[in-house]
């Protein structure tokens, strides 16, 4: 087998990348662009991983939260957590900045901090691990997430070398 091209991703240099909003890519489909933004929750290697449970009420409510918001519903083409679990992946239609889905993160965040009540697909017909759910850590993630939304700087809105 030939030797494999090293994929974007693992080009970022994860000794120094910050909690922030970042520009994964943006790839051509037909005429449209889309965007993949990487919401980086924790500092990789320095700060503890997120656990599944958090993770999965983040993704449920997060996912819900754009699927429902005029504007970004029929934008919103994926959103989920990242293997590494420091972080998700949002998937967005248009070519677009780091900066420009600050304000949307902000409400998205605030809405999972705030969210009371049963988590939306947290049933066994509905997700096919619906008890593994953590909504308070969620919110306390959430709460972390919004102090660095809150003060973003360019150096945590664009990947740094």
């Amino acid at each position: 087998m030939a030797e494999l091209e090293k994929i974007a991703s693992f080009t970022v240099n994860h000794l120094v990348l910050l909690p922030g909003i970042y520009v994964s890519r943006k790839d051509k489909v037909g005429a449209e662009t889309i965007t993949t933004f990487d919401l980086r929750m924790t500092a990789p290697n320095k700060e503890p991983v997120m656990n599944t449970a958090e993770i999965h009420t983040i993704e449920h409510l997060g996912a819900t939260f754009l699927r429902n918001k005029e504007g970004v519903k029929d934008k919103t083409i994926y959103f989920g957590p990242m293997g590494c679990r420091t972080g998700f992946y949002l998937i967005l239609a248009g070519d677009l900045a780091s900066k420009d889905i600050v304000g949307l993160m902000k409400e998205m965040f605030e809405f999972i901090r705030d969210f009371e009540g049963d988590i939306p697909g947290a049933t066994a017909h509905d997700c096919g691990n619906y008890l593994d759910q953590n909504l308070n850590m969620a919110k306390f993630l959430a709460r972390k997430y919004l102090d660095v939304i809150n003060n973003i700087t360019e150096d945590r809105l664009v990947y740094q070398p």
